[in-house]
């Protein structure tokens, strides 16, 4: 048997479980904290999973099928999770809570898009699923700091409306700029060294809310003038 070939999924089945025990730690052991950790665990496997196939030169429709579905949990349905339980901490029973899993939906929409997209080979349109995860626990963090500053009606208004908007961007002609190793000169990936300035500097200082202030700085980059994009 092929081994070097299974590595790549292998990667990517550390991504799906990692997303599945974030929804369990969400949910059940009452520890949003560790679940955030667990969804970033599930970006840096998500990160490995395609360079490596393409290293190895074992990239496969059966791999990129995978790598969506182990996607649409750890990077939909998990951070949604998050932020549904901090909603039911403000005000529990709302059923207007649930309105947060819409973004589920648009992010398998999302990746059924991108695996049937050419034109995204070296850069993204749309926003990608994990950077709609890694901004949901920013926001995830922020929710007892909303609810005491605006209360808990305006707190759920305000998240209803960002997970309308972070869905509408996920699917949109939005062109934004990845992190794919390629032979360009380091003065043309500006943008990612900048950002990369901004990710830890918000995470120093704001903590967990920096990953949404991190992800606000890539949609804000990406309005200038890109090359055209790859993954989701």
């Amino acid at each position: 048997m092929n081994i070097k070939k299974h590595i790549p999924n292998m990667l990517t089945a550390g991504n799906l479980l990692s997303g599945v025990m974030a929804i369990v730690f969400t949910l059940y052991a009452g520890r949003p904290d560790i679940a955030m950790w667990l969804i970033v665990l599930s970006a840096v496997f998500d990160f490995f999973d395609g360079m490596v196939a393409r290293l190895l030169g074992v990239s496969s429709p059966i791999g990129k099928d995978l790598d969506s579905l182990a996607d649409v949990v750890s990077f939909g349905l998990a951070p949604a999770t998050l932020v549904f339980r901090g909603l039911e901490g403000l005000d529990a029973g709302n059923y207007l809570n649930y309105g947060v899993f819409i973004v589920v939906a648009f992010a398998a929409l999302r990746l059924a898009k991108f695996n049937n997209d050419t034109r995204q080979s070296t850069s993204f349109l749309g926003l990608p699923v994990p950077s709609n995860a890694l901004f949901w626990i920013g926001a995830a963090a922020a929710i007892p700091s909303f609810g005491l500053s605006i209360g808990a009606s305006a707190t759920l208004i305000t998240y209803l409306v960002l997970t309308l908007v972070l869905s509408l961007l996920m699917v949109s002609e939005l062109p934004m700029f990845s992190f794919k190793l390629s032979k360009e000169p380091l003065s043309h990936k500006w943008p990612q060294l900048v950002l990369i300035v901004v990710a830890i500097g918000s995470v120093v200082w704001l903590g967990w809310f920096g990953c949404s202030v991190t992800i606000i700085a890539y949609l804000l980059l990406s309005l200038l003038p890109q090359q055209k994009g790859e993954k989701a």
